[in-house]
């Protein structure tokens, strides 16, 4: 415990400043942890971003992470749309499959495009909402703290029935309920000193749901490292793991306050 409250601590002392800070520096870093990002999900599958996969796969990341206020420049420079950038990345990394004799599979392509997806969707919202405003980042970044919190302790006093033990044995219902609870609570309070709902019916709704799709988002990334066998996606936050066992609820949250249109 001492190791992973000393880990947040330095952390934060990075990840906060640059947050609040905005523009070019939070973008720069944005991309440096989604890169870390696919680092650690490549590596699950023993595969390397320093090899010709893992580099087209990278060079995909990089697109889809391209801000909104860049893409048009991008676009006219380049004479393509992101989507087609996109698709041109996925087509080279099939035709390697063909230049190397399938040693590199179909499943491997896919597996390499759905990691840059994972990863840069997320993050991409993660960009596009602190372009939004700061006070969005902040309620997303209370979601997922408060109901990680919450889920943590209310499931340790009062956990008795366990919620998905073939996924992650140590959660339980009550700590998923309790999770959410606590992330209604806080993000009131939260919005009475940054108002960014007027409705709090619908501010409690989509409170309610991100929670429940931040849990989720943390139940797939154990779900996939159980499947490739890892405790932790990394070893690059002692006590925590990797980028991806840190982020792994905001890649939900974030594009779900944009598609129902709370941000944006």
């Amino acid at each position: 415990m001492k190791q992973r409250i000393i880990t947040a601590i330095v952390a934060l002392a990075f990840f906060v400043p640059v947050v609040v800070m905005g523009g070019l520096p939070f973008i720069i870093a944005i991309y440096a942890i989604s890169t870390i990002g696919l680092y650690e999900l490549l590596r699950m599958r023993n595969m390397s971003i320093f090899s010709v996969r893992g580099f087209l796969a990278w060079l995909l990341l990089l697109v889809i992470l391209l801000p909104s206020k860049w893409t048009e420049q991008v676009e006219g420079y380049l004479r393509l749309e992101k989507l087609e950038m996109v698709y041109v990345l996925v087509l080279l990394l099939l035709v390697y499959t063909v230049l190397v004799k399938n040693r590199s599979t179909f499943e491997d392509v896919a597996f390499s495009a759905m990691s840059a997806l994972y990863v840069g969707i997320g993050f991409y919202y993660l960009i596009e909402t602190r372009l939004f405003g700061l006070e969005y980042i902040g309620y997303a970044l209370l979601i997922i703290w408060s109901t990680d919190s919450g889920a943590y302790f209310v499931g340790r006093k009062l956990g008795k029935r366990k919620l998905w033990p073939e996924i992650s044995p140590n959660k339980t219902i009550e700590g998923f309920i309790g999770g959410i609870i606590c992330a209604v609570l806080l993000t009131l309070i939260y919005n009475l000193f940054y108002p960014i709902a007027n409705s709090y019916v619908t501010f409690i709704l989509i409170t309610v749901v991100a929670s429940i799709v931040g849990q989720i988002g943390d139940l797939v990334e154990s779900a996939l490292k159980r499947y490739y066998d890892v405790k932790d996606s990394g070893t690059l936050l002692p006590g925590h793991g990797g980028i991806m066992d840190r982020f792994d609820s905001l890649l939900f949250v974030l594009p779900l306050l944009h598609f129902v249109q709370f941000v944006g």
